[in-house]
């Protein structure tokens, strides 16, 4: 398997990433059901076309991709048995293995992979993922070549976990809508486990794949994906043993309550790529909030000390930047905002914004995402005396809903808002949409809300997206968060907490980069 530079990504990751592979106390024994709760609740199971946890946990069982992930960030065969790298790193050659087929029993060819390509540029909301993929050639049936307009570092990482599930030719390619396809709900992969019975909103069964590829995988004979209908009664469900794994759990005081059952291993492994960060975003257009100093005035006026450790119960660390801690990419020397009410104070003075006879200079609402109470609405909560203390009226606007939520940010109509942000392994796949001055966009979440622009944050991106040496990927990186955390059009608050809570009957529990986002093929129920 040769390799280059950034494309190897082993070699740099580890450099800035600390080990964290799971050892065998054990030979991993056939058969049992793995049970995993969750609140989430997926419209369909196709990954092509869909982003989030979801989609995902279920999606990386009926669906295999090129590559797969390890703790270390290291990069191995999954369909794709070896890899070239071009030197020029404007190609990626991809050798299939022989004896992929599908769970129909055709096999998976170089048309598959190309046609799955195409499909996850076309419709899957993360636009920069593959965008410099220019086209796929297939020379024969298990070779496909990737060409790109430049040299793509993000590329392997984005062949892995859900972000290219290959998905089946003779099946999607019918002429109709990929988004809205029947086979979106009754997926037919090549993936360690087969979709035996979907019932949106209740359940989801995985069955054992008999014709998986990798010989004598997977080790279990079944997962189920049970849905709850809130964190309070799924962290009940843990705790009595009624389910055997619940990964993305993050309200602080069920990751405590857990934590003391003997039963349970209780761990925060498992998320470095996901670098989820919980953030207050500010509209840079507002007439208040477009002049620098004032974000900057609201940055230093949260105490994340007392955040982490008081309101979310010293379960979760403070946010100082656009990357989470555990990434290669994460820059721990930008500028702190520590507390600094004071400073705050000067700060909206020199912006021009005196106290007046009630003692506040201007008012703003918050806004946060519905649902998620401590990490959303609680902190935005402690915003309103917090910032009250620098002269400011916070005005909290409840949303009744997601899409609610969803609708007011995407459409720019908010002053500020709490949000819940993944990094998704590399910052050209997470981290730029919410930066690029072209993603500034009307009606889609999760793209630049806050209205933000810097040619230079664009130009440094820009060569960072395509820079093939890893070590002046991440010092470009870095200049990049530096100028960002500086002109603050986001306050950073928090990393979320997320844990795994999982019976210490599990067997290689999912640890890796990406989690239960991960095919679950090697775990066993001892």
């Amino acid at each position: 398997m040769k390799t280059i530079g950034y494309l190897a990504l082993a070699a740099a990751m580890l450099a800035t990433v600390g080990t964290s592979t799971v050892t065998r106390a054990e030979e991993p024994k056939h058969g049992g059901t793995l049970v995993i709760g969750t609140t989430q609740k997926p419209r369909h199971l196709n990954p092509a076309v869909q982003s989030g946890i979801a989609t995902a946990i279920p999606g990386t069982q009926i669906f295999a991709t090129p590559l797969r992930f390890d703790a270390d960030w290291k990069p191995h065969p999954y369909l794709a048995e070896s890899w070239e790298v071009a030197k020029d790193g404007k190609s990626i050659t991809l050798h299939l293995r022989k004896d992929a087929v599908f769970q129909d029993g055709k096999p998976i060819t170089s048309e598959d992979v190309a046609f799955s390509l195409e499909t996850v540029k076309s419709n899957h909301p993360f636009k920069t993922m593959f965008a410099p993929v220019t086209g796929v050639d297939t020379p024969d049936p298990h070779t496909a070549i990737i060409k790109f307009s430049h040299p793509h570092p993000a590329a392997l990482l984005a062949m892995s976990s859900a972000l290219l599930p290959i998905i089946p030719k003779h099946i999607y390619g019918d002429g109709q809508d990929l988004k809205t396809h029947p086979a979106n709900s009754a997926p037919v992969g090549s993936g360690p486990f087969i979709l035996k019975e979907f019932k949106p909103g209740e359940y989801i069964v995985l069955e054992k794949n008999p014709n998986y590829f990798i010989k004598g995988r997977p080790y279990l004979d079944k997962i189920i994906i049970k849905n709850y209908k809130d964190a309070t009664s799924l962290a009940l469900a843990m705790d009595k043993g009624e389910i055997n794994m619940y990964p993305f759990l993050a309200p602080t005081k069920d990751i405590a309550r857990l934590k003391k059952n003997k039963d349970l291993v209780v761990t925060d492994k498992g998320y470095a790529a996901v670098g989820p960060l919980n953030w207050l975003e500010f509209n840079t257009e507002n007439k208040y909030l477009k002049h620098k100093e004032v974000r900057q005035a609201i940055a230093y006026a949260i105490d994340r000390k007392f955040i982490t450790n008081a309101l979310l119960g010293g379960q979760a660390a403070p946010a100082t930047g656009p990357v989470a801690p555990g990434s290669p990419f994460y820059a721990p020397d930008v500028q702190k905002y520590d507390v600094n009410l004071e400073k705050a104070n000067a700060l909206l003075d020199k912006a021009g914004f005196k106290r007046g006879d009630d003692d506040m200079r201007f008012a703003l609402a918050v806004d946060y995402i519905p649902g998620a109470g401590e990490l959303q609405k609680g902190i935005a909560e402690y915003l309103k005396p917090q910032l009250k203390k620098v002269g400011i009226d916070v005005n909290l606007r409840a949303s009744p809903d997601f899409p609610t939520w969803a609708k007011r940010v995407s459409t720019h109509d908010f002053d500020m808002s709490m949000d819940i942000v993944f990094n998704w392994g590399d910052p050209v796949i997470g981290v730029d949409r919410t930066y690029l001055c072209d993603n500034i966009k009307m009606g889609v979440i999760w793209s630049n809300t806050q209205s933000y622009c810097n040619k230079d944050v664009d130009a440094l991106l820009k060569q960072a997206d395509e820079e093939i040496d890893q070590q002046k990927r991440i010092d470009l990186y870095r200049q990049a968060q530096e100028i960002i955390v500086d002109e603050a059009p986001i306050a950073f608050i928090n990393v979320l907490p997320y844990h795994t809570a999982y019976s210490k009957k599990i067997g290689n529990p999912p640890l890796t980069i990406w989690g239960t986002m991960s095919p679950l093929d090697e775990v066993y129920i001892k």
